[in-house]
């Protein structure tokens, strides 16, 4: 009987610390400075990009989809919980 409950609160803790790491990893993907440090990479990338393929302006033209990243990250937590309501009513 005792190896039986020390299974289960070895169990028990592996399913905490599994827990644990995944509101950690839930925390980093919603968490604004991820969503900053990959603007700044994708505006840099662009500008490069722009840059090499001699577009006028390249600082000032990568703003465009750098904005339109940021933007669409900002929106999804929005059409998740709608997908989220739909689902839960059927």
């Amino acid at each position: 009987m005792e190896e039986r409950i020390e299974k289960l609160e070895k169990e028990i803790g592996i399913i905490k610390e599994r827990n644990r790491k995944v509101e950690a990893d839930k925390a980093w993907e919603t968490s604004s400075i991820r969503k900053v440090l990959v603007a700044l990479v994708t505006y840099v990338l662009i500008t490069i990009y722009m840059y090499y393929l001699d577009v006028n302006r390249p600082l000032i033209n990568a703003i465009v989809p750098t904005l339109g990243f940021l933007i669409s990250t900002l929106t999804i937590g929005w059409a998740k919980s709608l997908w989220l309501r739909s689902k839960s009513k059927k």
